[in-house]
């Protein structure tokens, strides 16, 4: 059975992981780790595939922004940054035995040529409803409807990189 290719957005604050870091990273792909959230981990470690796109989102800075597409190379494994005592994303109650936090790792697809700010997002009728724009919610990873995904594309006048 082939299944479908999903779709998110993954928000990094860039003066921690950047789309340029990922760029720089060994074979442009990088694991996506640190995320100390039940539901964006249960996302992590049940939903998101090999295969799925990422509109990687810089966030926490004066205009948060979608810069860029990323794809999923691996699915969710356990987190082991938070087994190591000198990691800034330790948690001791998890282990290799019962791990409690999930990754996956991520590869370079290709920046947007024309970056996707809030405001865009707000003033277009596609977009405006989209998970990142809901009052409150803070989730590091949520889903992107196709039609979303598409929207984005669109704006850069790009087809999918995926396909």
């Amino acid at each position: 059975m082939n299944k479908k290719r999903r779709y998110w957005l993954m928000k990094s604050e860039p003066s921690c992981f950047s789309f340029e870091d990922l760029k720089q990273s060994a074979g442009q792909t990088d694991c996506w780790d640190g995320v100390r959230n039940y539901q964006a981990r249960n996302l992590l470690r049940d939903e998101i595939k090999k295969g799925d796109g990422i509109l990687f989102y810089h966030s926490n800075i004066k205009t948060p922004v979608i810069v860029g597409i990323a794809e999923v190379v691996q699915d969710g494994y356990p987190d082991y940054t938070a087994w190591d005592p000198k990691s800034e994303h330790y948690d001791p109650k998890s282990s290799v035995e019962n791990p409690i936090w999930y990754m996956v790792d991520i590869q370079f697809v290709t920046d947007l040529e024309q970056p996707v700010t809030r405001n865009d997002l707000k003033a277009h009728p596609v977009l405006e409803k989209m998970g990142v724009m809901k009052r409150g919610n803070r989730l590091s990873v949520m889903p992107v409807g196709e039609n979303e995904w598409q929207e984005i594309l669109k704006i850069n006048g790009m087809v999918d990189p995926l396909k």
